[in-house]
């Protein structure tokens, strides 16, 4: 077998691999494999060869990884800011969602009927406490925070 036929054949089995496991770093390392195939075509020894698989695919190994580590954090301009899990309408989907608060009691709080329970709901900063409908800011244990409409 030549070399490049064992570098393609060595980025097809990590493409596979990638498709049945779903762990995307596979890929990269197909990248890195497909490298090391071009760079036999182009002529390079074995060394070479490896050194330039061994440099793309941790190369793109470390760039996505780079990535995936600013977006998490929340950092570029094109990412909004890391909400509290509590906040986050993409973990409770009852955030976002519109209550009916009929009277508010002496306490600060009120009992609002939510999905088919009655809930505690308490406002959400220095909001004028009004009857109305409010929106759901956060969830926090049984009680919902929320803000005025």
């Amino acid at each position: 077998m030549s070399d490049t036929t064992f570098w393609w054949v060595l980025t097809g089995v990590a493409v596979a691999a990638e498709l049945l496991s779903g762990t995307f770093f596979l890929l990269m390392l197909a990248l890195g494999a497909a490298g090391g195939a071009l760079a036999a075509h182009a002529g390079f020894t074995l060394t070479a060869q490896i050194a330039v698989a061994a440099v793309v695919g941790g190369g793109f190994v470390a760039g996505w990884a780079w990535w995936r580590f600013r977006r998490r954090n929340g950092a570029g301009a094109a990412h909004a800011p890391r909400q509290h899990p509590s906040a986050n309408p993409d973990v409770l989907l009852d955030v976002g969602q519109v209550v009916q608060v009929a009277q508010w009691g002496a306490d600060g709080s009120a009992r609002v009927h939510y999905r088919g329970a009655d809930w505690t709901a308490v406002p959400a900063a220095d909001a004028e406490r009004r009857p109305g409908p409010w929106r759901i800011a956060a969830v926090e244990g049984n009680r919902l925070i929320v803000e005025p409409l």
